[in-house]
């Protein structure tokens, strides 16, 4: 399923149009992104958890020429299932 097919699915089972059906999906992404850039988890019951986790700084090898290099600590956007949606996919 990609955008295009989420915004389908959201407008036929809302009653919305397709356009406004964009704008929701749209606003969840923008409200989501704007909470992990401000530090916060994002938690929907049933669902899951939206959170930023700390990678550390690493040492790394180039596949080509072998040569050590250094990999820059960065934070990743993470999520974990809920138990309702870990349920509904079994």
């Amino acid at each position: 399923m990609n955008k295009n097919d989420l915004v389908t699915a959201v407008s036929n089972s809302s009653g919305l149009s397709k356009s406004d059906a964009a704008k929701a999906v749209d606003g969840l992404f923008d409200a989501i992104t704007g909470a992990l850039k401000g530090g916060d988890e994002v938690r929907l019951v049933g669902f899951g958890t939206f959170s930023v986790a700390d990678r550390a700084a690493s040492e790394g090898r180039n596949p080509r020429t072998g040569e050590t290099i250094q990999i820059a600590a960065t934070k990743q956007p993470k999520f974990k299932a809920g138990k309702g949606l870990k349920d509904s996919v079994q």
